[in-house]
């Protein structure tokens, strides 16, 4: 079967299963069986398919169909530029968290410092940081060692030798290390939030999705405990969900932060929100 027939074919069948992305899904699905990149496909959609392929893509399809994400079936995702490696143990790095990635950026302005990453997941936002400030030393932490594993591995693979990354519990292993800046992506979903049963969340790691007090059990904690590990004029940023932002800022301006603020995430949702602890 020609390419071009076979990926109508799939895009029907995922678009069947409710897939919001099913044409980009299956060509997706098909560069990674055949090792090439989407203009690839374009420009050679009249080649057959040789019958090993053509079984592995359509064991991949009916993966998706049942709702498997797309990141677990090829093992990566792009984050910020950078190919990242993905497995069940972390959350799948999204658009939304390149907001992070632009506003912690934007308050690393020196040639050096120090960074902290809480929750690293697979990597992405560390590794992000990594990659445009490559003077800076970037301390990454996760309570998963699978997810420390991961990062660790994609550190690696993209040569980001400038990154540290260790199995704790948030602040429980850094002592009295102090930062300039530190990020996090926590979970804040609240445990009844009907995103948990929909799309590519019903297989991510729900103790990296879901946290007390509604989903913000755990803002509220690092709004309290960072303080104690940042310089003074250091910056804490945090993501969170898109209504959680006036409850974050609250927090930071009832805990003593300067320039209490939010961002936007490119949908035009407050994703981010930060403050200065004073100088």
């Amino acid at each position: 079967m020609r390419l071009d027939t076979l990926l109508a074919r799939a895009s029907q069948r995922l678009a069947r299963a409710a897939s919001p992305t099913a044409r980009l899904d299956a060509e997706v699905l098909l560069c990674h069986v055949l090792n090439v990149d989407r203009a690839w496909l374009y420009t050679w959609g009249d080649r057959p398919l040789d019958p090993w392929s053509h079984a592995r893509f359509d064991a991949l399809v009916a993966a998706r169909a049942g709702g498997q994400p797309v990141a677990y079936l090829t093992g990566e995702r792009e984050f910020w530029g950078l190919s990242l490696l993905t497995g069940p143990s972390t959350l799948i790095p999204r658009p939304d968290t390149e907001t992070l990635v632009a506003a912690a950026l934007a308050r690393m302005p020196a040639e050096e410092g120090e960074l902290l990453d809480l929750g690293v997941g697979s990597g992405a936002v560390a590794l992000a940081l990594a990659s445009e400030r490559p003077g800076w030393r970037i301390q990454g932490v996760d309570c998963n060692p699978d997810a420390v594993a991961l990062a660790t591995r994609n550190a690696e693979r993209l040569g980001l030798t400038g990154v540290s990354l260790e199995v704790g519990d948030w602040f429980e292993k850094l002592e009295q290390r102090t930062f300039s800046v530190i990020v996090a992506n926590p979970p804040y979903l609240a445990d009844d939030d009907p995103h948990l049963a929909h799309g590519d969340v019903r297989f991510e790691p729900r103790s990296a999705l879901v946290a007390g007090q509604r989903g913000l059990a755990d803002l509220y904690y690092l709004i309290e405990a960072a303080r104690a590990h940042l310089l003074p004029g250091g910056w804490l940023l945090l993501e969170h969900g898109a209504e959680q932002a006036e409850a974050a800022r609250r927090a930071l301006v009832a805990r003593g932060y300067d320039a209490v603020t939010s961002e936007c995430d490119l949908a035009g949702h407050e994703r981010v929100s930060l403050g200065q602890r004073p100088a």
